[in-house]
């Protein structure tokens, strides 16, 4: 049995649910050798009485714009892969946090990089999942690699063969002891982690790279410039230079797997005293009301699935 299957029930393949175990691809599958595919990340947040979705939507429509900047038609609407995504956590009968990956590639057609009219495949998978990172902060490395620049990929798609660029960084912070990797964009500014968007603060204001900076258009980091300036911050999008990321008073990563997680230390420098600052935890506060559905303001946001 695939290690998966013990953690899951049921999959959403191709249109319909089937056994955990029956959702299979070939091995000449074109997405496997050439990455022609694209995916999610979502997060589901029991919160003791139902299990809400958070900013369901958002994601799919995101999953439909990154298969069109790829080149290739999903074949659904968004509104049907939201009734999709629903029903295979229903299916499942989950009553703890889960995380969602809805994934569509081109399948078995050829080994031709033409991928006019070959058949395109979607699956969704919801399973338990915990924490992505250490919640008490993490330690970084600014990687050699640096971010696919956006006019040689399109990197506001969250793409399969993009991610190559981010096993490649992680593997070298983790290769020296690091967490996490920050990648630094073509012409030497920050760009982001290999799967989480970067915010600093300095002066009590608080920056994070801009779309212009080979950056994937989060859904985390568009939540919580909107969370902080609810709240009265002032936020910048701006290229932030690599001399501000390590003299920067706080740090901290945003993204649906890694939601707010503190920055400790670069490079081996502590950043601020070395421990999460005071606007990264109240942040982080505020997003896990939202998303457990304590805040009416932003219920909005939430799916029910139950």
């Amino acid at each position: 049995m695939s290690v998966w299957c013990r953690k899951l029930k049921y999959i959403w393949f191709n249109g319909r649910i089937v056994e955990c175990e029956e959702a299979r691809v070939h091995v000449l599958t074109h997405a496997l050798h050439y990455g022609t595919g694209v995916f999610e990340g979502i997060r589901g947040y029991w919160n003791g009485s139902n299990l809400h979705v958070f900013r369901l939507r958002d994601h799919i429509v995101r999953l439909v714009n990154s298969a069109k900047l790829v080149g290739f038609n999903i074949g659904y609407t968004v509104e049907q892969l939201v009734d999709a995504t629903i029903e295979v956590i229903r299916a499942n009968g989950f009553r703890e946090d889960v995380y969602i990956r809805p994934i569509a590639f081109v399948g078995e057609g050829g080994i031709s990089l033409d991928i006019t009219g070959m058949p395109v495949e979607i699956a969704i998978a919801a399973f338990p999942f915990g924490k992505y990172l250490k919640a008490e902060g993490v330690r970084v490395k600014v990687v050699s690699w640096r971010r696919v620049p956006s006019f040689s990929m399109p990197v506001m798609a969250k793409a399969c063969g993009i991610y190559l660029n981010s096993v490649i960084a992680l593997r070298e912070a983790r290769l020296e002891g690091y967490d996490e990797a920050i990648l630094l964009d073509w012409r030497g500014y920050v760009a982001e982690g290999s799967g989480e968007n970067v915010f600093i603060v300095r002066r009590g204001v608080i920056a994070t790279p801009p779309t212009t900076a080979s950056i994937l258009e989060g859904i985390t980091r568009d939540t919580v410039i909107r969370i902080a300036r609810d709240e009265g911050y002032m936020v910048e999008e701006r290229d932030i230079t690599r001399e501000e990321l390590l003299t920067a008073e706080e740090v901290f990563f945003t993204g649906t797997a890694a939601e707010i997680t503190p920055v400790l230390e670069v490079d081996g420098r502590p950043v601020g005293e070395g421990k999460p600052g005071p606007i990264t935890m109240k942040l982080k506060e505020r997003y896990q009301r939202i998303v457990m559905g304590l805040e009416e303001r932003y219920k909005h946001w939430l799916t029910p699935v139950y």
